[in-house]
Formats: structure tokens, sequence, C-alpha cells
């Protein structure tokens, strides 16, 4: 996780801003399925 989100992620906790909490969440789930989706090869067309 990255740490400017981890920071803030932290502040809302603090904070208990419950709808940061959620919005930072969604952020965290959104960020990480689309590094994995990069990060998985791409297969080839021509082969199925």
């Amino acid at each position: 996780m990255p740490q400017w989100l981890c920071n803030q992620l932290q502040r809302a906790y603090f904070k208990r801003d419950r709808k940061q909490i959620k919005l930072l969440n969604d952020c965290w789930y959104f960020y990480r399925t689309k590094l994995e989706d990069e990060q998985q090869p791409i297969s080839n067309p021509g082969q199925l």
C-alpha cells in the first residue's frame, strides 16, 4: 500500500470519518485491481 494512502487512512480512522474511510478503501481496491491487471501476462490471442 502506498505510504500516502496509508497516512490518509490512519487520519480518517483517527477522526472516525466513515465517508473518507469508505472512499479510501474503494481507492485501495481499485488501485490493487489495476496493478494486478497490469502485471498479468498478455496471453497470445492466436492460441485458444
